[in-house]
Parts: structure tokens; C-alpha cells; sequence
């Protein structure tokens, strides 16, 4: 395969901007930062724009067509936070440089007819193929069931470990089971005896406290049901966590629809007329949700240097999970993050090398030598503006360019 050379754009290495550099891709690897183009380079004039690690969504289900969809607006890569994507069934997906790559949890630990199964409609059955091996579920109400269970989901190959801490109150089903704190520290620590990332599903701030007691390494929302506290910052911070705010999902569940993003020509050139309605959607579970104290929370933990993460909670094309799409929506999470208060630069690392770091994908998030070669070329500076992540000019997944 021959070198390529991307030359004349502004470099963001995922974590700061570098200026003009070239940036050389041998094969699937990036092999050079800076210096002159090597002779019989494939150049790619990138004059005008900015160069960016491919962007991660650190909060997806996946659906049919989703990665690739993903991979269409520069998402490079999406975290599966509960579905089917485990090493066991993703050899395709791993060698397919038309999709988005994923790691997955497989399915989280959560009691008998707990969280999310209250988002079904009854009757409700997705429209795909089954895989060639079902996922464990994982259904635990005890401790020793929970722990029990880790070793298992990690054999099946669960890429991390997710716990369900959610009693049905933010979506209108108060009284769901919920795990309590011990049978979620109990998970933990096994986790941590294989040395197993571990996250949890956290929508009100006292989950939020139980998640942070039994040590899970972070969260997977930012707690609706009220403002935040001195107190329950300086718990997040002091046990390490990461917050993955999922704004994007918490404005859909307040009732406001992606209606805009979807009017964005840039957005409706790539969505079939499923995900264009379910962006015009939306969950609209918890009216009473404030948006404000959902910003106030992320400057917060930003403010107190929690890793915050760029992370979109998309799902399927139904537009009783409507609001968002994928990709797209990952490009507005970042335009909530900075209507936060997160500067453009520090939503960027939330989508490219703070994720990475987190999730321990050591070899993507930043354009560094050596690193894969997932790129992403856009038109304009969303160091400075961030709404030019979605000005694509080139999407490239181990060194292969994405087909216009």
C-alpha cells in the first residue's frame, strides 16, 4: 500500500492543536507527524481544514447499519454499552473498514425486570439477526450472583463490566428493582481481581453515590433528578471516576427533539428517513428535567478535572428512542459540552484521546506515530467552533479512506 500524505491542515492530536503538520499513513498506522512529504506519497491536500483523531462515542446500542452510519459522520469507533458486539461476534466488524469499530459490555448485570426493560413497548422485538452467539444475561439480585456473573460476561468476551443502578423514577417508572450498593461492590470487586474496566448506568445523583462507593470506574450519565452538590462532586473526583454525561440523551428526555440537527444539511445528506424521524423525536420521560442543572453538573466536574466523556446513549431507529442518531448525535453532544462550558479543545479530547485513555484503547484517540490510522478531516476549525466537526471533507478507518 502506498504512504499517504495529508498536507496543509491544522493538526488536532486529541489532545492539543499542533499547528501545520503533515501527517504520513503507512498501511493502517500513522508513521509520521511533522516533516517533509515522502517521495511517491498518495497527497491529500488538506489545506483549509483541521485533522482529527477519529471521534469515539463512548455511549451507544448498536442497531443494523448503525456502525456504519457511525463511521459516515468521522466516529471511528463506538463503545456498546449493552448489546452484542463481543469478541466473540465482531470479526467482521473488526475487519470491515466501511464501519465504525466497537467494544462492548454484552449485556450489564441488573436485577429480573429491572432497567431497560422498562423502555419496551410490549411486544416489541428488534429487526435483526441474531448473532452466532448470544450474550450472557446477566440477571443478579444477590451479590454472590453478581460476582458470579463477571468471570462469565469476561469469558464470553465482555470488553468491560456494566451495572444497571436505576430504580424507573427519571423514566417514569418508579419501583423498578434496582441493584443495591453491595451487590454492585461485590461485582466490582471481582472485576478488579481480572482487572476489568467497570461502568454503571446512573441517572439520579443517589445512584450516582451508590456507583461511586462500590468503586465503578465511571458513570454513564449525569444524574436528572437534581442539582448538583459540593458533596457528590468531590465523591466523583476523589474516587477517580469518569463521567460520561450523555447530554445529548438528557435533553431527548426532557422532550426536546434533534428536529435541528436533522434540519442541518450537512446531517440530512446522510439519514435514511428511519434515523431522520427518530432524530425528530425524542424520549420526553422526565418533563421536569432541567437542562440547566445538567450543564451546571458537567462544569462542575469539569471544573473539579473529572474526565468528562463525549457519549450519546443512540439506539435504535424508533422514535420512542428518539432524538438522536448515530454519529450525528455524537457531533451535537459535542456542541452541548460546549454550551456547558467546556471549551472546543476540551470537548474534542472528550470524543478522541480522554476516552481512549479511560477505555485503555491505547492505540487510537490521538494522531500520534505509530497509533491507527483513524482520521477525520473537516472543513473549518472546531478548535475554535465547535460545529465544524460536521464540515467532513474525508473519514479515514485504519488508513482506508471512506468512499464519498
Amino acid at each position: 500500500m502506498a504512504l499517504t500524505a495529508i498536507t496543509g491542515a491544522q493538526v488536532f492530536d486529541g489532545e492539543k492543536a499542533l499547528g501545520v503538520r503533515t501527517v504520513v499513513v503507512d498501511g493502517g498506522r500513522i508513521a509520521r507527524v511533522g516533516g517533509d512529504v515522502p517521495a511517491g506519497s498518495e497527497v491529500v491536500d488538506g489545506s483549509g481544514a483541521t485533522l482529527l483523531p477519529g471521534l469515539i462515542d463512548a455511549h451507544v446500542h448498536s442497531a443494523p447499519g448503525s456502525l456504519a452510519l457511525a463511521l459516515r459522520f468521522g466516529v471511528t469507533t463506538e463503545l456498546e454499552m449493552q448489546g452484542m458486539n463481543t469478541r466473540e461476534n465482531r470479526a467482521a466488524v473488526t475487519d470491515d473498514d466501511t464501519l465504525a469499530d466497537v467494544r462492548s459490555s454484552g449485556f450489564a448485570i441488573t436485577p429480573p425486570g429491572g432497567h431497560p426493560s422498562e423502555l419496551m413497548p410490549e411486544g416489541f422485538r428488534p429487526k435483526w439477526d441474531l448473532p452466532p452467539v448470544m450474550p450472557l444475561m446477566p440477571f443478579s439480585t444477590t451479590p454472590e450472583e453478581a460476582a458470579a456473573y463477571v468471570p462469565q460476561l469476561l469469558a464470553r468476551g465482555s470488553d468491560f463490566i456494566k451495572f444497571m443502578i436505576d430504580d424507573g423514577s427519571v423514566e417514569g417508572h418508579p419501583g423498578l428493582p434496582v441493584l443495591d450498593r453491595a451487590t454492585v461492590a461485590a461485582g466490582v470487586a471481582e472485576a478488579k481481581k481480572y482487572g476489568a474496566l467497570t461502568v454503571a448506568h446512573a441517572l439520579t445523583l443517589d445512584a450516582t453515590r451508590t456507583a461511586a462507593e462500590a468503586g465503578v470506574d465511571g458513570v454513564t450519565h449525569v444524574f436528572m433528578d437534581r442539582p448538583h452538590t459540593d458533596e457528590i462532586i468531590a465523591l466523583i473526583k476523589d474516587a477517580g471516576m469518569f463521567v460520561i454525561p450523555c447530554l445529548t440523551l438528557g435533553a431527548s428526555m426532557t422532550g426536546r427533539t434533534g428536529s435541528e440537527l436533522a434540519d442541518d444539511p450537512r446531517v440530512a445528506s446522510r439519514l435514511d428517513d428511519a434515523w431522520d424521524r427518530t432524530l425528530r423525536s425524542s424520549y420526553n420521560r422526565y418533563p421536569q428535567g432541567r437542562l440547566d442543572d445538567l450543564y451546571a453538573t458537567v462544569r462542575a466536574l469539569d471544573a473539579a478535572g473529572v474526565d468528562v466523556l463525549a457519549g450519546t446513549d443512540v439506539s435504535m431507529p424508533e422514535t420512542f428512542f428518539g432524538g438522536l442518531a448515530h454519529g450525528a448525535s455524537l457531533h451535537h453532544e459535542l456542541q452541548y459540552l460546549v454550551t456547558a462550558g467546556l471549551t472546543p479543545e476540551r470537548a474534542l479530547r472528550a470524543a478522541t484521546a480522554t476516552t481512549a485513555r479511560r477505555f485503555r484503547l491505547s492505540d487510537r484517540g490521538r494522531i500520534a506515530e505509530g497509533l491507527r490510522a483513524d482520521l477525520l478531516l473537516v472543513d473549518g476549525d472546531p478548535t475554535t467552533a465547535i460545529g465544524d466537526t460536521l464540515n467532513t471533507r474525508a473519514v479515514w478507518r485504519r488508513g482506508t479512506r471512506l468512499a464519498a
